[in-house]
């Protein structure tokens, strides 16, 4: 990854450009607090929103982004089917649900947000259609595991172009990235801060004194450096602002090493095994 500036972007193995640095607007309330965030994000340079259906706010991501006056094509645009509305004919419905709340006519990325067993598979196929029909422009998964995409590449016909996971410096998988380096999928990082969790290590902030940085600029530039896409949440003007202030430094391989050693395998969401447990299905 040729991390240049908050416009750079990394390409998918169909070539697609996806920009390396984009605003999540998890938990970002449907209405002015969601809209806020886009249109500063999109001020700032942001040119990647990532939004799913069960959010509930794709209504007022598509209208900061037409509000916004930038040519739709020039943002990269991601939402997801969630869990109830996997299977084939069920996917295809909720991806024109997803459509129309967004009001545009294609979608750039569009993720299954987990490996609904038994289901996830047909969703994938309809992705397929969709992405064949031209209305996304690349396919991928959330929350899954290399047997998950193991099952996709033997009863589907497109591998996964993203793998879209839980990632952060106590939750590293330096094999599963690997998997995805080796299988062409490019991986993105949810919950890249920890939810906060993190922002008080001292190793981090011995880095970032350094720098004269904060901590969460230290992780969104160690996620880059590492080839991971990031997608750090906030409906925070000074924050969005913040996480996407860090093209000015580099962390030395020593550093990038430190804040591997902090994993611990620890996740704040599911593990995509157990997952369905967690939302009482």
């Amino acid at each position: 990854m040729n991390i240049t500036d908050i416009n750079g972007t990394v390409k998918l193995a169909n070539a697609v450009e996806i920009p390396y640095l984009g605003l999540g607007v998890y938990k970002a309330q449907e209405g002015r607090q969601v809209e806020n965030a886009v249109e500063t994000a999109l001020q700032i340079g942001y040119r990647h929103i990532d939004t799913a259906s069960m959010y509930g706010n794709e209504m007022g991501v598509g209208k900061a982004i037409k509000n916004s006056g930038i040519p739709r094509e020039e943002v990269f645009l991601t939402t997801k089917v969630w869990n109830d509305d996997q299977g084939y004919e069920s996917t295809l419905s909720a991806f024109e649900v997803s459509l129309k709340n967004l009001n545009i006519n294609y979608i750039d990325l569009y993720l299954i947000h987990w490996p609904v067993p038994h289901k996830y598979i047909e969703a994938w196929k309809a992705m397929e259609k969709l992405y064949k029909e031209g209305k996304i422009k690349a396919i991928g998964v959330c929350n899954c595991m290399p047997h998950h995409i193991e099952a996709l590449k033997e009863n589907c016909e497109i591998v996964p172009m993203v793998l879209q996971n839980e990632f952060h410096p106590r939750l590293v998988q330096q094999e599963l990235l690997s998997y995805c380096h080796n299988n062409k999928i490019q991986y993105e990082a949810w919950s890249p801060l920890m939810r906060g969790r993190i922002l008080e290590n001292e190793q981090l902030k011995k880095i970032a004194q350094n720098y004269d940085k904060t901590v969460a600029q230290v992780i969104v530039r160690w996620d880059l450096q590492k080839g991971v896409v990031t997608i750090p949440k906030s409906v925070h003007g000074e924050r969005i602002k913040e996480n996407g202030d860090v093209f000015d430094f580099e962390l030395s391989s020593k550093e990038i090493q430190l804040i591997d050693n902090l994993d611990k395998e620890e996740r704040t969401g599911a593990h995509p095994d157990n997952f369905m447990e967690h939302f009482g299905n």
